[in-house]
C-alpha cells in the first residue's frame, strides 16, 4: 500500500515529494505515529483514575469519621505540594522494589539479609513490560491528579443548594443517599470547569512517559530529530530536534482543543434541568 502510494506521489508530484513520502512513512516514522496510543491510554486511564481518587478523597474530607477525614484532607493537601515529576518516578519505582522484596521473601528470605544489591536474587526480579510501566504511570498520574480532582470536587459539592438537600432529607432519604444520589449527582455542573484544568494538566503531564523508557512520542521525537548518522551516507540529516518538537507542539494544541469542545458538550449536558442562580 505504501509502496503503491509512492509511486503515485512520485508520478504526479516528482522526486522530492516521493523522497519526503518515503522518509515520514518509513519504520521509524511508523512506531512514532503507533506511540500516540501510549499518550492517548495514559491520559484517558490516568484521568479515570484521577476522578476515582477524587471522589473518595472529596468524600474522606466529608466524612464524621476524624481519621477518615484527616486522611482525605492530607490527601487533599500534601499530594499537591508534590512535584508531578518526582513522584511519577518514585511510585513506579516505589511498587516495583516492594513487589521484588516479597518476591525475596518467597524465594530467598536468606539473602535479604546479606544484600548488596537489588534485587536479592535472581528469583526476586520482577521484568516489568511497557504495558506494566504504562500502567503503573497511568496510576501514578490518576494519584497525583486525584487530589487536585478531589479539591475541585469537595469545593463544587459546597457549591449544591442546600436547600435541595434539605428536600431530599425531607423525602426521607438516608444521609448515604442524599450524599451519593443528590450531592454528587448535581456538583458536576460545579465540578466540571475545574476538572477541565485538571484534564489538561494531566494531559500535559503525559509527556514525562519517557521517563519511564515508554517509547511514546516524546521519546521518538528525540530519537528521530537528532543527528542521523549512516557510515555509508553520512550526515542524513543535521539536528532537526525542534522540527520534530514543533510537531508535538501542534499535537498538544489540538488535543486541547477537543478537550474544550469535549467538556463544553459535558458542561451542557450536566446543566440540562438545573437552575444555577439558587
Amino acid at each position: 500500500m505504501i509502496e503503491a502510494t509512492s509511486s503515485l506521489v512520485l508520478q504526479w508530484f516528482g522526486e522530492d515529494a516521493a523522497f519526503w513520502f518515503d522518509y515520514l512513512t518509513n519504520g521509524k516514522h511508523m512506531a512514532w505515529y503507533a506511540s500516540v496510543r501510549f499518550t492517548l491510554f495514559a491520559a484517558v486511564f490516568g484521568a479515570i483514575c484521577a476522578v476515582v481518587f477524587g471522589l473518595l478523597g472529596a468524600a474522606a474530607r466529608r466524612s464524621g469519621f476524624v481519621p477518615l477525614a484527616l486522611i482525605g484532607r492530607v490527601y487533599i493537601t500534601m499530594i499537591r505540594g508534590i512535584p508531578d515529576v518526582l513522584f511519577f518516578l518514585f511510585f513506579p519505582l516505589a511498587f516495583e522494589q516492594a513487589v521484588e522484596f516479597f518476591m525475596a521473601r518467597q524465594h530467598c528470605p536468606e539473602a535479604l539479609a546479606t544484600v548488596t544489591g537489588w534485587p536479592p536474587c535472581d528469583a526476586a526480579q520482577w521484568f516489568l513490560t511497557t504495558t506494566d510501566y504504562l500502567l503503573l504511570a497511568s496510576v501514578s498520574l490518576g494519584i497525583v491528579y486525584g487530589s487536585f480532582a478531589a479539591n475541585v470536587i469537595h469545593g463544587a459539592m459546597d457549591a449544591v443548594p442546600e436547600s435541595q438537600l434539605e428536600a431530599a432529607r425531607a423525602y426521607g432519604f438516608s444521609e448515604r443517599a442524599v450524599f451519593w444520589r443528590f450531592r454528587v449527582r448535581q456538583m458536576w455542573v460545579y465540578a466540571l470547569p475545574g476538572l477541565s484544568n485538571v484534564w489538561m494538566l494531566l494531559l500535559k503531564a503525559t509527556s514525562f512517559l519517557s521517563l519511564l523508557q515508554i517509547a511514546d512520542i516524546v521519546l521518538w521525537a528525540e530519537r528521530l530529530g537528532a543527528p542521523n548518522y549512516i557510515a555509508r551516507v553520512g550526515l542524513v540529516h543535521p539536528d532537526w530536534r525542534w522540527k520534530y518538537y514543533l510537531v508535538l507542539f501542534l499535537f498538544f494544541i489540538l488535543m486541547t482543543y477537543l478537550s474544550e469542545q469535549l467538556f463544553n458538550r459535558l458542561q451542557a449536558r450536566a446543566s440540562r434541568g438545573m437552575a444555577l442562580n439558587n
